[in-house]
């Protein structure tokens, strides 16, 4: 349970710092750039991993 809720908390920490890395480069980059569609993708997974963990 409690490396459950450890697990959880190194996800939510992995989520923020990808996501202010990827708006960054997206405010550099554009949106559509392909270094800000990895940084997108790479976030998707890291949230997928968070809902299974809360679910």
């Amino acid at each position: 349970m409690f490396v459950n809720f450890l697990l959880k908390q190194f996800l939510k920490v992995e989520i923020e710092i990808k996501r202010r890395i990827m708006y960054k480069k997206a405010k550099d980059l554009g949106f559509t750039h392909p270094k800000v569609v990895d940084y997108s993708q790479e976030l998707d997974v890291l949230l997928n991993r968070y809902l299974k963990q809360a679910s």
